[in-house]
């Protein structure tokens, strides 16, 4: 059974500035759970369900920390989820260390990304296509929120995540900046190099004055009907998709 102070502390970290304050994060669910304990991300405490040890004993027993044994009610009361009959982690936050794209590959830049759905499912589609950095704006919402680490589906452990003042960090770039924009080229039609930063925008402005900039090459995905916008997130995939083919 989990105390009146852990479950307070586990809730605490739904709140930035005690995810800050603390260094630390929640994991929650099955597969996110289990997509951690297999990576490099330190374990502060782990929580689970009878029916969850048993059925991931093999993983749990090569922990250097000891899982706890609660009921799922003590799980939903703790955590953001409604219904949790698997496992919640309270994980240790990496620093956030600068982010070098080598000549060879593509990473993301995210400008100002406010919604946590639209930024754990980007996290989710640059695993998807092999994508393992992304630089984010200071204003781009926190990695480690529960719904973006919740709606990346474990991909939070295997990209890379580097917030910073972007203007700086393009104008140091010597890498092609392809920017999302609406009078940019078919992005079908764009030949893409074997290097380069994509640049996502803010769901409801777009992209930056200031970084729009520094965009090198204007690419749009055409639109056939009558919608305004595309989700930032569906954007991002359509994007990814004519990179990796075009290369």
């Amino acid at each position: 059974m989990l105390s009146k102070n852990q479950i307070k502390y586990i809730k605490s970290l739904q709140q930035k500035k005690f995810r800050i304050e603390n260094q630390a994060f929640v994991v929650e669910g099955a597969k996110s759970v289990l997509e951690v304990l297999q990576s490099d991300f330190e374990i502060e405490f782990l929580y689970v369900t009878d029916d969850f040890y048993k059925e991931s004993q093999a993983i749990l027993d090569k922990q250097p920390i000891k899982a706890e044994i609660v009921k799922d009610t003590d799980l939903e009361q703790a955590g953001s989820f409604s219904t949790n009959n698997a496992a919640i982690a309270v994980v240790r936050t990496k620093a956030n260390q600068e982010i070098l794209v080598g000549n060879n590959e593509y990473a993301l830049v995210l400008d100002d990304i406010r919604d946590p759905g639209n930024l754990g499912t980007i996290i989710r589609i640059a695993d998807w296509y092999g994508i393992d950095k992304i630089i984010c704006s200071k204003d781009t919402v926190d990695f480690y929120n529960p719904k973006v680490i919740s709606a990346t589906m474990g991909s939070f452990t295997r990209v890379n995540i580097f917030y910073t003042e972007l203007i700086n960090f393009l104008q140091k770039s010597t890498l092609p900046v392809y920017g999302a924009l609406l009078d940019g080229e078919n992005v079908h039609h764009t030949n893409f190099e074997k290097a380069g930063l994509i640049v996502i925008g803010n769901e409801a402005n777009g992209i930056s004055e200031a970084v729009e900039k520094l965009v090198s090459k204007r690419i749009t995905i055409p639109r056939f009907g009558q919608a305004e916008s595309l989700n930032a997130g569906i954007a991002t995939a359509i994007i990814c998709d004519n990179v990796l083919r075009m290369r």
